[in-house]
């Protein structure tokens, strides 16, 4: 009786860790093409893979609870550029994510971002620990800045506004590391850093790119498989809230964000689509996103 008992209680504590599970799904790869090839240099870079894959998915970054099959999608790649003392490393970090779409196997990306701003300390066998209220470790900052940003951009896609909190996060994380002496923190950086990309998300000016978020997924690629037309209605009106936008910051960095993730999504979706509804998106493109133009008239003649 004993056993069984002790049995059971170790089922509890099993599926209740399961229905605890953590929310995300990410795919990590650690590569340094530039850097010399030995047993030291390959088994840093394995450990740090380890270290970053166990940091994002086995962190608790929400009070909700996720089944498996819930859990968001994500992947990175760290491509060390070079080590400039025993520990330390320059780098690159480029974070990509995606969620599913209802009634489909298809799946929408939602962030692709490439940050070239990634400078830490790493010694072998350290775990990474993440502060939230102060800078202390950078790359565990780093990561937890951009997983609380995917977060915000999957809660986003699903309810309007819904990864305010995560945002929040982010934005707090960005805080700490004001007086922070590696790059990517701050304002006076440049319009592309960590800190533009949470600042502009949450100020209201940018509240049309969130319900673009919304309607775009939620309303319309959600429906594409029941009611194509709808749906078809619903994301070109979400572009073309952009265009709010546009008009006081032509070619804003969030902006970008949001056509560097979906632009291949768009042309697939509008290659056969009727000529009005194409030629009405393609209207907007061109204004909104000029950098992909060559691949919009393929997408305006059907190809």
């Amino acid at each position: 009786m004993y056993l069984v008992k002790v049995n059971i209680l170790l089922l509890v504590i099993f599926f209740s860790t399961v229905l605890r599970g953590q929310e995300m799904n990410c795919q990590v790869q650690v590569i340094a093409p530039t850097l010399q090839s030995s047993p030291a240099n390959t088994e840093i870079i394995q450990e740090l893979q380890s270290a970053v894959y166990e940091f994002i998915n086995s962190t608790k970054w929400t009070n909700d609870v996720y089944q498996d099959e819930e859990r968001i999608e994500c992947s990175i790649l760290i491509k060390i550029n070079s080590k400039t003392g025993s520990d330390q490393f320059k780098a690159s970090i480029q974070v990509s994510s995606s969620r599913p779409v209802f009634g489909s196997s298809f799946k929408s990306r939602l962030l692709n971002y490439n940050d070239n701003s990634l400078d830490f300390q790493y010694q072998r066998g350290a775990s990474l620990v993440f502060t939230p209220d102060r800078h202390q470790n950078n790359l565990a900052d780093v990561l937890a800045f951009y997983v609380y940003m995917v977060i915000g951009y999957d809660y986003d896609s699903f309810s309007l506004k819904g990864g305010t909190p995560y945002f929040d996060k982010a934005q707090q994380i960005v805080s700490n590391c004001q007086n922070a002496p590696e790059a990517g923190w701050k304002p006076q950086e440049g319009t592309k850093n960590r800190y533009w990309m949470v600042v502009n998300h949450v100020q209201s000016l940018f509240d049309p790119l969130r319900v673009c978020f919304y309607d775009y997924h939620r309303l319309g690629f959600d429906l594409l498989y029941s009611k194509r037309d709808e749906a078809l209605e619903k994301v070109t009106a979400a572009i073309m809230l952009l265009e709010t936008i546009h008009k006081t910051r032509p070619n804003s960095f969030n902006v970008q964000l949001f056509f560097t993730a979906k632009a291949d999504e768009i042309t697939a979706l509008y290659k056969d689509a009727p000529a009005d509804v194409k030629n009405k998106v393609f209207n907007s493109l061109v204004k909104l996103d000029p950098g992909n133009i060559s691949r919009y008239n393929k997408m305006k003649q059907g190809k």
